[in-house]
This record gives structure tokens, C-alpha cells and sequence, in this order.
């Protein structure tokens, strides 16, 4: 359903509720910026106070002004460098000039030789740059057009196949060994390294902002007769049901120029899916538009993203904005390598209140060349086009506007905390920021992305334990160095009983090593959708020595997949959070469970797995999981501060430790669900 909003009431809104700053306030804080232009958190309150202003209106200020300052620093910059180009081509032309009046000193007529050698040594050195530019213009063409540009017409446009813009392959697989090498594990998951692009970062000349324009008008064209046309284009899958696209159909409707053949050895994927979402069409374009906001809306999808460059801003930033991107598209498991991307996003309105991006119709289709096998418990999750396809985009898409419609509303249940506590609307909106940056790390820390070099031990099973370490410096998490680590496993049993039986608190004793057997008891909790295990849970540990530390824990499921992540919290700092301040800086180090449904069919009795969990406190009906269904694929993963001081090195005891600990829960668990022997 639609949140049922005005937009434009809403903007009204907003702008009734800016603030102007005063000119004593602007004064003091331009003076403050010229001495520090990046205030920490005691200054920033030393301000507050003196001004009379809120921390996060001087945190914002502050964030502005270092970006206004960037935008003169380089418009200046572009004015300098302008002005030099012009100078140079000035005193070309008069070089130029001079050149062509020479005469000789000796017969009055022009230099014989010498010129002639200097006009061919130039026209030999225009020639080679020419030809390095068509080289490179022709490179891009052929990624993004699938064929040389000397195959392009030279005057018609360019009838190019969105397909093409989405070519992607696996990235590299780390490199793992048989036994630890500690000299691998030294590696940063917050990484923000990407492949080498084929065209220099903001310096896109004239002729390839114009052929990636034509790119992008021709694949929206494409993009609106896929949404629009059902068969024969599009046809119900056998297995799961949904749309798949029809290749023989496809190519007769959009042929590509010329005889291309399809790569043998590259794998087509294509699926579409379609919903309606709790948020509005304009605040939706505005997220799909803004790479940050688009990984706040996609946590389990999207790894990395980064807008490379703006190529046109369009009207309002929406319609006609056309962005050159990079993103990093992952499976929560170790075991399945990321997909990396550059491609353009466009936006076009349609229609009143019709956009392309927008309402929301979701299509993906891509060509995968595997360059690194998969492993073959997730190989079906892969093949089928699961694991990318456009369900699981649209499954997530509808849980987050569920969340972020959970965000606006007013009111959230609690219970007492040892005190007389209540989580006021300011206090729910400061529990589920924290929440959601604590997803977002958990997910960022368990991908096989290129910013992860994973090692593997000898673990539970044939995947083994696999480990990486970065050093954080980062703000919000705990500074020093961080052992990561994390296994797969399939279990005989369906995804629901796997996803109540680990969030359930009456369960948690059963997995939990690190509770010692002692039992937990929810003491807050915040709704984040329609399914009751979308929620937020704050859980206490009924244990004498652990008063002061409470358990932050987010549980979310959708038809792809579901989560289960936790992180401990102490006492003071839930009741920041539940005073409504920025949780911003509060260190969480989460661990926690991805599940997701296997697609390859059990060959186990599952009924008698699901029917043992009524001693686990879970489903205890055998109808959710029959007797050769289909499992669940579970990720288990533990992040462990080793040491507070970034320069401090890894120790073995840690490495066992941690592995220790991911072998005895899934042994665990793998007794709760009565297959210890798989």
C-alpha cells in the first residue's frame, strides 16, 4: 500500500521548519571552521551550547560548509586550468603564425628541409594521438555497445540493448590456503578499492559523455517495452513461478546490429517482478538516485556503491539525471564471490506521477561470465538466477519501505528496563538507526567482496571456518583490530524454523555459547513490518556477572532470505539511545545468521528434523517442512575485538578462539535441529 502522502505538502513542510541561522551564529561558526574544519563531538557541543543550537544542526553545518568549500576549491581550480588552456592555445596559434612567415636568410623563400621534417615529426605525433583516442573511445563502445565502434553508423543513432549495460562478472576469489598464513589476513573490509576503469575518474571527454547519453536514451526505451510487454517476451518459470525472459523473443524484438554471436561461455540471466511499496514515488527515485541511500535501501544486496560521476543533473536531480555508477552486488555468505559493476543510471519521468524507476516495477538482466566457480552449495542459487534475480531486489525493496514506514510512525512497545522507561518517537527513530547501522556492518563484514581476503581453517564441515581481520579507525565501531570469521551450512530444515528457532530468546540458551547456558529476557521491543519476526529486540541476559550489558538484536525475513543479527550494548548507552541523541558514535561489533532457502531439493527426511524442534521452541509443525522440501542455506559469523591498538598484531589464540566458537554453535545448532551426524 502507498503511505498515501503529499509530496508536496510534505516539502512544504520541511521548508516551514528550516532554520536561519543568525549572523552571530554564521560568524562564530565560519571563525570556528577556518581553525577546524572537522570539529569533534566535544567541540561540537561546546558550540551547541554557546549558540543556542541543536549538535546535529552544527554537525550539518559544519558537513555543508566542508562541501561548499570543496565545490569553490575545484570551480576554482576548473577557472585556473581554463585559463592556462586558453593561454597555451593562444600562443600556439602565434607559434603557428610565426612558423608559416619564416623565410630563409639566404634566397628570401621558406626553410627546405628542417620544416619538412618538423611538419611530418608532427603530423607523425597527431596521428599516434588519434589513433590512442579512437582506441580507448572504441574500448568504451565495445563494453557498453557490445561491438567495435568501427561498426557503428556513422549519422543514425545508436540502437543499443540495455543488456549490455550490465556485464559484470565474479571478482577474483581470495586466496585460500589449507592452513593459516597469518601474512594473508592482514586486509581492510573497508576497502573502497575498485577495478581499473576503462576511461579516466572525471575526465570524461565530450565525445564519451555524448555516447553514453545515446547509451542510456536508448536503453530506457528498451527498459519501458520490457516492463510493458508480457508474452511472448516474458514467461512463467517452471520453478519458482516467476517471469523469465524469453532470449528467442527477445532478440526479435531488439535485434543487435550486425552478426554478434552470444559468448558461449557467458551465462544470460533474466527476471522480472513487480509490487507496491509502502513509500512514494518521489522519495523512492530520490534513494535509486543517491548512491548511499540506495545501500541503506539494499544492505543485504549491496556491498559497495559509489557514484563515479554526475553526467547530467536533470530537473530536480530526477528526471533526466543521468549518473555514471559503481556498485558491488553480494550473496551473505563467504562462499559466493561478489558481482562488480559500472554502469549508467537513468531517470525519466513518464508522465505525471509516472516514473521509470519508480511505482515499482523492478527488471534485471544480466550476462555473468564465471570466472570463479561457485561452491556447489550455493552453485543452484546461482544458476537458477536466485541469488541476483529481480524477486529478491523486489522481496527486500518491500521489507526496508515496511521499516522505513515503521520509522515515521509514532509509538513502540516497551517494557521495564529496571526503571521507569519509555521509548518516546525520538527514541524508537534513535534505536532503529542503531539497529540498522549494526545490520549494515554485519553484512559488510561476511561477503567474499574485493575489499576481503578470507583465509580458511578446518571447521565443521568441508567449507571450513573461514577468517579475515581488518584495523578499524572508524567511527560507531570499536577502534583496534578486528577478527571477522564465518561459515556455511546446509541444514535439512526449512527457513522458518531455522529463523524462529535462532531469533526466539526463549531458544537463544540452546546456541548461544557465550551465554553459559543462562536464558535471556526481551525488555524492549520495535515492530519493523507486517511479519512479526521483523522486529528490534533489546534482550538482557539473566546472568549476576553481566548486569550492566544488554543484547541489541534485528531480525528481518522476506521471501529471499531472513537475519538474525546481535551485537552487546552497555547500559549507558541504550539509555542515549532511548533519550533520543545520536547514536551515531555508540561502538557496536556484531555477529549473528543469514539464512537463506536452498534451491537444490534435500535428499533427507526433513519432516523428522522439523518435528524435533518442539523441544527447541520452534515450529512444531511438520507441514512447514515436508519430507523432501527444500533446506536452509545458514551463514554463521562472529566478529572479535583482538586487541584495542590498531598497530597490534594477530595471535593464533585469537584465531582459535573464534574458531572454537563458530564450531561448537554449529554444532549446536545442528543438535537442536536433531542433524548433528549431516
Amino acid at each position: 500500500m502507498d503511505s498515501g502522502e503529499d509530496p508536496d505538502a510534505t516539502e512544504a513542510q520541511r521548508k516551514k521548519r528550516y532554520h536561519r541561522h543568525t549572523p552571530r551564529q554564521i560568524q562564530t561558526l565560519e571563525s570556528m571552521f577556518k581553525d577546524c574544519p572537522h570539529p569533534d563531538e566535544k567541540q561540537r557541543m561546546h558550540l551547541s551550547r554557546e549558540l543556542g543550537l541543536e549538535p546535529r544542526q552544527i554537525k550539518f553545518w559544519f558537513q555543508n560548509r566542508r562541501t561548499q568549500m570543496k565545490a569553490q576549491t575545484e570551480r576554482s581550480d576548473n577557472c585556473s586550468l581554463r585559463a592556462e588552456n586558453d593561454r597555451i592555445r593562444c600562443e600556439n596559434i602565434a607559434v603557428r603564425e610565426a612558423l608559416r612567415n619564416v623565410v630563409c636568410p639566404t634566397c628570401g623563400g621558406p626553410p627546405a628541409s628542417e620544416d619538412s621534417y618538423f611538419d611530418e615529426e608532427k603530423l607523425r605525433m597527431e596521428n599516434t594521438r588519434l589513433k590512442e583516442e579512437l582506441d580507448r573511445v572504441s574500448s568504451i563502445a565495445s563494453k557498453y555497445l557490445g561491438r567495435p565502434i568501427s561498426q557503428l553508423p556513422r549519422v543514425q543513432p545508436i540502437p543499443i540493448s540495455s543488456l549490455d549495460l550490465s556485464v559484470g562478472g565474479y571478482g577474483a576469489s581470495p586466496a585460500l590456503g589449507p592452513s593459516l598464513d597469518l601474512d594473508l589476513l592482514p586486509g581492510s573490509s573497508s576497502s573502497t578499492s575498485m577495478p581499473p576503469l576503462p576511461f579516466p575518474a572525471g575526465g570524461l571527454s565530450e565525445v564519451e559523455r555524448s555516447l553514453m547519453a545515446d547509451v542510456a536514451a536508448s536503453a530506457m526505451g528498451e527498459l519501458i517495452r520490457l516492463v510493458q510487454t508480457d508474452e511472448p517476451l516474458w514467461t512463467k518459470s517452471a520453478g519458482d513461478g516467476g517471469e523469465v525472459l524469453n532470449l528467442g523473443s527477445y532478440d526479435r524484438i531488439f535485434p543487435r546490429a550486425g552478426n554478434q554471436l552470444r559468448d558461449p561461455e557467458v551465462r544470460p540471466e533474466a527476471s522480472r517482478a513487480s509490487c507496491v511499496v509502502m513509500m512514494g514515488a518521489t522519495a523512492l527515485v530520490d534513494m535509486f538516485m543517491d548512491s548511499c541511500k540506495w545501500m541503506e535501501l539494499f544492505p543485504t544486496i549491496i556491498a559497495r556503491a559509489r557514484t563515479i560521476e554526475v553526467l547530467s543533473t536533470g530537473m530536480g536531480g530526477r528526471s533526466g539525471s543521468l549518473l555514471l555508477m559503481y556498485e558491488e552486488l553480494q550473496v551473505l555468505s563467504p562462499l559466493v564471490s561478489t558481482r562488480d559493476f559500472l554502469f549508467l543510471r537513468y531517470c525519466q519521468q513518464i508522465e505525471q506521477d509516472l516514473w521509470a524507476i519508480a511505482d515499482v516495477t523492478w527488471v534485471e538482466h544480466m550476462e555473468i561470465e564465471e570466472k570463479t566457480p561457485v561452491h556447489r552449495m550455493y552453485r543452484s542459487l546461482v544458476m537458477k538466477g536466485t541469488a541476483f534475480g529481480a524477486q529478491r531486489w523486489l522481496a527486500t525493496l518491500e521489507r526496508m519501505c515496511e521499516r522505513f514506514s515503521c520509522l515515521m510512525a509514532h509509538g513502540g512497545s516497551t517494557r521495564d528496563l529496571g526503571a521507569s522507561a519509555v521509548l518516546s518517537a525520538d527514541g524508537k527513530a534513535s534505536m532503529m538507526k542503531l539497529a540498522q547501522r549494526m545490520v549494515n556492518n554485519f553484512c559488510g563484514s561476511i561477503c567474499a567482496s574485493n575489499g576481503h581476503r578470507w583465509t580458511t581453517l578446518s571447521g565443521p564441515n568441508d567449507v571450513g571456518v573461514r577468517v579475515t581481520v581488518h584495523k578499524n579507525i572508524d567511527p560507531g565501531q570499536p577502534n583496534g583490530v578486528v577478527l571477522s570469521a564465518a561459515t556455511s551450512i546446509r541444514l535439512p530444515v526449512s527457513p522458518e524454523s531455522v529463523f524462529g528457532f535462532l531469533r526466539n530468546e526463549q531458544t537463544r540458551s540452546q546456541w548461544d555459547v557465550l551465554s553459559n547456558g543462562n536464558s535471556v529476557q526481551e525488555v524492549a521491543h520495535i515492530s519493523n513490518g507486517q511479519h512479526p519476526g521483523n522486529c528490534i529486540s533489546l534482550l538482557r541476559a539473566l546472568n549476576a556477572s553481566q548486569n550492566g550489558m544488554l543484547i541489541l538484536q534485528e531480525s528481518c525475513t522476506d521471501a529471499s532470505g531472513s537475519l538474525v543479527v546481535y551485537g552487546p550494548v552497555d547500559l549507558p548507552a541504550i539509555n542515549i539511545v532511548m533519550s533520543g541523541e545520536d547514536p551515531s558514535y555508540i561502538p557496536l561489533l556484531p555477529s549473528g545468521f543469514t539464512i537463506i532457502p536452498d534451491e537444490a531439493p534435500s535428499t533427507t527426511a526433513a519432516a523428522a528434523a522439523a518435528a524435533t524442534m518442539g523441544a527447541a521452541g520452534a515450529s512444531t509443525s511438520s507441514s512447514n517442512n515436508p519430507a523432501g522440501s527444500k533446506g536452509s542455506l545458514v551463514t554463521v559469523a562472529f566478529q572479535i575485538l583482538v586487541s584495542s591498538l590498531p598497530s597490534a598484531r594477530l595471535n593464533l589464540e585469537s584465531v582459535a578462539t573464534v574458531n572454537n566458537l563458530i564450531s561448537t554453535t554449529v554444532q549446536q545448532i545442528k543438535a537442536a535441529f536433531n542433524c548433528s551426524s549431516m
